[in-house]
């Protein structure tokens, strides 16, 4: 079938089996692999990409469905360098192995599109279907808030990293010496 579909901006046409899935139409034909392939199931979010505007997983849709719409991934909300979610991303060091990431981005980017404001119920609820193996979620959280601000027109500072007050910070700590002798591997 042949489908027009406007991709990170561009006009494109292309030729595409009635059940390809837009994920494999734009890794495999169009060679956007930003866009994830991971679970196949629509639970991982690796896959999400906006459809005019929206996020949606692009392993849940089929090329067809995209005919005459708006798609775009990753590689679009980039195109003239870092955007602001990616800077939060980086400056809240909300990215470990950076699999998750791309998902997350574009989730992220329709959420404070139309929520300036968001709070941290709406922020979950938003990323709910975004697995994340390695962060904890605390950066990526923190990153959200952060692009939000930026958003906003507000400065915001970068909390990664801030040293967290101690009740220990007051005491002098001594060290302890540990001998390779005293652990034992087992």
């Amino acid at each position: 079938m042949r489908v027009a579909v406007k991709i990170n901006g561009q006009p494109s046409t292309v030729n595409v089996e009635p059940s390809r899935l837009l994920v494999e139409l734009l890794r495999d034909r169009l060679r956007l692999t930003g866009t994830k392939f991971a679970c196949e199931t629509s639970v991982c979010g690796a896959c999400t990409v906006l459809l005019d505007g929206r996020a949606v997983k692009s392993c849940t849709i089929l090329a067809v469905q995209v005919d005459g719409r708006d798609v775009t991934t990753i590689e679009g909300l980039s195109a003239d360098g870092l955007t602001t979610v990616q800077q939060a991303f980086r400056a809240e060091h909300a990215v470990q192995c950076g699999f998750c990431t791309p998902g997350m981005v574009v989730s992220v980017t329709a959420l404070i599109g139309e929520d300036e404001n968001p709070t941290d119920d709406r922020i979950r609820a938003a990323l709910e279907g975004n697995l994340c193996r390695c962060t904890g979620y605390a950066g990526i959280l923190r990153a959200v808030r952060y692009a939000a601000a930026v958003q906003r027109g507000e400065t915001p500072i970068a909390q990664a990293g801030r040293a967290l007050e101690s009740p220990l910070a007051s005491r002098e700590v001594t060290p302890v010496q540990v001998r390779a002798s005293d652990v034992e591997v087992v």
